[in-house]
This record gives C-alpha cells, sequence and structure tokens, in this order.
C-alpha cells in the first residue's frame, strides 16, 4: 500500500499563528486610534480653553477701559462747578415782573405774544412735544410749574429746525410747539422771562433753559408737568 500523504492544505488558509499576530496587531491598532483620539480631544479642549481665555482678557481690557474713561468722565463732570443760572446774562432777554397767577376758566387776553406769565387755566398741560398749537392757558399753568415753553413759527422753522430744537432741550418740563405769527423764528418763555431767538441754532437758547428750566423763581417750582391735559398732536 502506497504510503498516504497528509491532504494540502487550501491555498487561502491563514496559519493559526498569523491569525493571531493578526489579531494582536488590530487589538493594538485599536487601542493606538482610542488614544489618538483622546489626545486629539484634550489638544481640541486645551484650544478652546486658551481661546476662552484670550476672549475673557480682551472683554475684560475692553470694559477695564470703559469702566476708567466713566469714571474719568464722572470726575471731570463732578468737578466742573455748574453756572450759577443768576449770572448767565441772556442778549435780549426780556423781563416781566407782578404777573397774576389766578387759576380762571375761559380765554385770557396776554400782554405778551406768546404769554409768559399771568392768570391760566386750573389744569396744566401736559409738558412734550406738539406738533400743533397748544391751549395758552394750559401752557401757561407749566410755566408756573417751572417749565419753559418753546414756541416756533411753523412758516419760518421746517421739519429739520424742529429736531435740532428737540435736540437742544431737557426731556421734561419743557413744551415745544408751533405758534402761528411770531415776529420771531423762534421764541423760549419762562415765568416772567421772555427772549425772542434769531433762529433754531441761535445760542441763546441753551442759556435760557440753563437759567430759567424749573427755576425757584417760578411761583410753584417743581409742581407736576405730568398727570394734565394732553392738547392735540403731542407727539412726545
Amino acid at each position: 500500500m502506497p504510503p498516504r500523504s497528509d491532504p494540502q492544505r487550501p491555498s487561502n488558509s491563514v496559519p493559526p499563528k498569523a491569525k493571531e499576530q493578526a489579531k494582536k496587531l488590530t487589538v493594538k491598532q485599536e487601542r493606538d486610534a482610542r488614544r489618538a483620539e483622546k489626545v486629539a480631544a484634550m489638544v481640541a479642549q486645551q484650544k478652546r480653553q486658551r481661546r476662552n481665555r484670550l476672549i475673557g482678557w480682551i472683554i475684560g481690557g475692553v470694559a477695564g477701559v470703559a469702566a476708567i474713561a466713566l469714571l474719568v468722565t464722572f470726575v471731570v463732570t463732578s468737578n466742573t462747578p455748574k453756572a450759577d443760572p443768576s449770572a448767565i446774562s441772556i442778549e435780549g432777554l426780556q423781563t416781566y415782573p407782578g404777573l397774576t397767577a389766578n387759576h380762571v376758566d375761559g380765554t385770557v387776553d396776554y400782554a405778551q405774544t406768546p404769554p409768559a406769565g399771568g392768570d391760566h387755566n386750573g389744569v396744566w398741560l401736559n409738558c412734550g412735544v406738539y406738533s400743533e398749537p397748544v391751549p395758552n392757558e394750559n401752557a401757561v399753568h407749566d410755566l408756573e410749574h417751572g417749565a419753559v415753553w418753546v414756541t416756533y413759527d411753523p412758516a419760518q422753522v421746517d421739519a429739520g429746525g424742529i429736531e435740532t430744537l428737540r435736540s437742544q432741550l431737557p426731556d421734561t418740563y419743557v413744551v415745544l410747539s408751533p405758534f402761528e405769527g411770531l415776529s420771531a423764528p423762534v421764541v423760549a418763555s419762562a415765568w416772567g422771562n421772555q427772549v425772542f431767538l434769531d433762529g433754531v441754532d441761535d445760542p441763546r437758547l441753551k442759556d435760557f433753559v440753563a437759567k430759567f428750566w424749573k427755576s425757584a423763581d417760578a411761583p410753584e417750582p417743581g409742581a407736576p408737568c405730568t398727570g394734565g391735559l394732553d392738547a392735540p398732536g403731542k407727539v412726545a
């Protein structure tokens, strides 16, 4: 009987040692891959942290500069003495002493145009900006409370001029309204005081406001300028 030979191993089979080595290599590769992912994640986290710290430093620096600027402004403005209203001189200022301040019904025939004080309606006009003429008798009540009434001739002052006037006036205790037929483009009135201005950019307007706005010389300074009458055309 001829000797029996071992059957041939299929040509595509892998020796057991090779399989084991391949398995070990695969495990190592996976471990290395996981380690690489962790390292990459850690590096990315460190970059984010550095970026966040940098942003924080920048924001903190900007906030610090802004705070210093505000502090400097506060110190400068605090140390700048306000002008004494009594020391402010206004060219062309007209004064009307001895005005009565009675509450009356109906219309009043005022000596000034527009009025600068006198008897008036018992209900005050709500201070603000009006696009239509306001009742004299209610506006004069505002003057009694220390408000300033700025009137302009609509035939001489356009929309741009009105905005210029608004930019120069306080937000409270002021009435801004049209008044037809004025002898000047703009007239500023306070209780017992008045100045006729050459235009919306006349520097005397700021002086007038500084001198008479919420003046203690008004009959009832600090009394309300809201909670009264809203006349037609109130826009602000």
